[in-house]
């Protein structure tokens, strides 16, 4: 037994050591460098209604791990996009959000790829709120025809959030300094080597008003909110479903499958249309819940993240609580 053990962590340093020629590596196959495939979950019918997740946080980076890279909320949902707008069979595409939001940039481009997705191909696109769908996760629903918010869902947080770090107070009880060069006053801003003054966070603060801005304009403009509504929205608290239609932030509450309902409606797709996905695995008896699209289950991911923190510096469309 013992000796099995010391095989086991050989091969698994091995792997480790090889991921420096070969960082997409995967001790169990598969994963997320493999093709999209679709996948049938339901239905036999010619025209299609592609399912399609937009979970977790909203950002443009690959997520780093020891064993493999994995594609970026963006990279996955773009590639989708990108697929159906080429099968003319694809009907309608419900938009599965359970998103806490993200970066300010990510959140801005996935919502514009959503638009030119709409715009240019003429299908229908139903947003379909789950657990939480809240800044640039609601952001992204904004270019759906129908909202459709799950009765559990939270959305909301229509607002901009700077995230700085700041280590100058620990600094100080440790006795260290930093020498800093600048050719600017305000060369330095934002530095987590010393505290900002108030001139640093005016700066900031009107940096986010302006992002912010933008979001608001969004969502009055799609939906239709008037001065005294918009006002409350930009409090840029959370709701439940139920406060969010009473507001307008949505059209309706309901499950998932009351936003299937809706795009098969909008689409005037048959019942037995066919309910499609993009994988990059096949899962046995697949549904339209499996939020899962590449690497299987047993696949070894060994990702640093819960030992650093969840979010780096800079400008967020982001609910902080719900964030993964």
């Amino acid at each position: 037994m013992r000796h099995a053990i010391v095989r086991i962590a050989a091969l698994f340093m091995a792997a480790c050591l090889a991921t420096a020629c070969a960082p997409r590596l995967s001790l169990l196959g598969g994963g997320d460098t493999e093709p999209l495939a679709e996948i049938v979950l339901e239905g036999e019918a010619r025209e299609k209604m592609l399912i399609l997740p937009l979970t977790g946080m909203i950002t443009d980076r690959p997520s780093e791990g020891m064993l493999r890279t994995r594609p970026s909320l963006l990279e996955e949902v773009a590639s989708r996009l990108n697929r159906a707008a080429l099968d003319p069979d694809v009907r309608a595409v419900v938009l599965k959000v359970d998103s806490p939001g993200g970066t300010v940039v990510a959140s801005d481009i996935l919502t514009d790829e959503l638009e030119r997705f709409r715009e240019h191909t003429g299908k229908r696109l139903v947003a379909a709120m789950m657990g939480v769908a809240a800044s640039g996760g609601y952001m992204a629903c904004l270019p759906a025809e129908r909202i459709v918010a799950h009765p559990s869902a939270v959305t909301g947080s229509v607002g901009t959030i700077m995230i700085l770090p700041n280590v100058s107070g620990l600094m100080g009880k440790l006795g260290v300094t930093a020498e800093v060069a600048k050719s600017g006053a305000r060369k330095d801003m934002g530095s987590p080597l010393r505290a900002p003054d108030p001139e640093d966070q005016a700066l900031f603060q009107s940096m986010v008003e302006d992002m912010n801005a933008r979001f608001l304009e969004r969502v009055r403009v799609r939906r239709g909110l008037s001065g005294d509504v918009l006002a409350e929205v930009a409090t840029a608290r959370v709701y439940t479903a139920g406060q969010a239609l009473r507001l307008g932030l949505v059209d309706a509450v309901g499950n998932l499958r009351a936003a299937m309902a809706q795009a098969r409606e909008l689409a005037g797709l048959p019942e037995d249309a066919r309910v499609v996905v993009y994988r990059r695995t096949e899962y046995g008896d697949d549904t339209v819940y499996n939020i899962r699209s590449g690497a299987p289950a047993g696949d070894v991911w060994a990702g640093l993240g819960g030992l650093s923190l969840p979010h780096g510096a800079g400008f967020y469309h982001l609910w902080s609580p719900g964030a993964p």
